[in-house]
């Protein structure tokens, strides 16, 4: 009996002090914050999955500050939605839509065909969108998912607008991550999972696959005035979680410790306007500072073997 009522002590005890330190434990949680006052009119974004989460709050932050802002998102319905609540909420009819659905190759030639006709000007490419956990599934190029919508998808992506935003220098270019590239093993003996699939290993491999080409980029973008930086916008409460319904209650339960799609959003936002990194490019960074890298995500011999097979697999040259 002694036992169950020590016990229930404890826990009220514990109640009781994250009551009383919540306030300070959500601000620590909610992360760095941009501080930029940077102006962006006459300039073009481009973010991909902009149509929620931290994509749409970043595609906000963006149209406040007078960009024209291109939500590149597979959803058209919801895409126009949020497009129609960003001109509300800032003003800025400059925001719209185009489809591009980074699970289809197609697709993706035929969006960045669009935008190099339609845009004078692309001054910053945020490749934000991704799929987390699914099961296994196929793109229409037959790509796992995960690795092929959140690398390969990006990768080709940033291939095709590349000349574009080169004429537009200075330009930026900014790659969505994850604390979970930790965990990630580049497996080149069988990248697309299919003679063993682990839903969370192979997120943890595209998300060190975005670390990686990240730092490839940055050295063949070398003297072009054109950045490349990769973001860990934190645990987001995002629609990412849908395909783990293990992970969306432990999200819920600790709510408190979740960021907001706002808060997620700072990181990508810092990367894409702080004038002090102008030149800074090849970095990783968390709460609107640089971050830590693993140390496979350091690897170079790694990172330009995943580059070269990534062009193989897309049948492109990329010098």
């Amino acid at each position: 009996m002694s036992f169950f009522v020590s016990l229930i002590g404890i826990c009220a005890i514990t109640a009781l002090l994250l009551a009383a330190f919540a306030p300070y434990i959500r601000r620590c949680a909610a992360g760095g914050v941009c501080t930029s006052n940077a102006r962006l009119h006459g300039k073009t974004v481009v973010i991909t999955g902009a149509n929620t989460g931290i994509g749409k709050e970043t595609a906000r932050d963006l149209a406040q500050r007078g960009a024209r802002v291109i939500l590149a998102c597979r959803d058209l319905t919801k895409a126009e939605a949020a497009a129609q609540d960003i001109r509300e909420d800032t003003g800025n009819k400059q925001v719209i839509v185009r489809e591009l659905d980074l699970a289809n190759t197609r697709s993706i030639y035929q969006f960045a065909e669009n935008i190099v006709k339609e845009e004078k000007v692309l001054n910053i490419l945020i490749n934000n969108a991704g799929v987390m956990m699914c099961p296994f599934m196929k793109t229409s190029d037959g790509f796992e998912m995960q690795f092929g919508v959140n690398h390969l998808g990006h990768f080709l992506l940033t291939f095709l607008l590349l000349d574009l935003l080169k004429n537009s220098s200075p330009a930026r270019i900014i790659n969505v991550s994850s604390l979970a590239h930790f965990l990630g093993r580049i497996n080149f003996k069988d990248l697309q999972s299919e003679n063993s699939y682990d839903g969370g290993l192979a997120y943890c491999q595209s998300k060190l696959a975005n670390i990686l080409f990240t730092r490839e980029l940055a050295k063949h973008l070398k003297d072009t005035k054109v950045t490349v930086n990769s973001v860990h916008p934190g645990c987001v409460r995002s629609e990412l979680t849908r395909h783990s319904s293990c992970l969306a209650v432990v999200w819920k339960i600790l709510t408190f410790l979740i960021k907001t799609p706002k808060e997620g959003a700072q990181t990508s936002i810092y990367c894409a306007v702080t004038e002090e990194l102008d030149e800074v490019s090849g970095k990783h960074f968390s709460d609107c500072q640089p971050a830590s890298v693993a140390p496979q995500g350091k690897n170079d011999e790694t990172a330009k073997k995943l580059w070269d097979v990534s062009c193989k697999l897309l049948g492109i040259q990329w010098d």
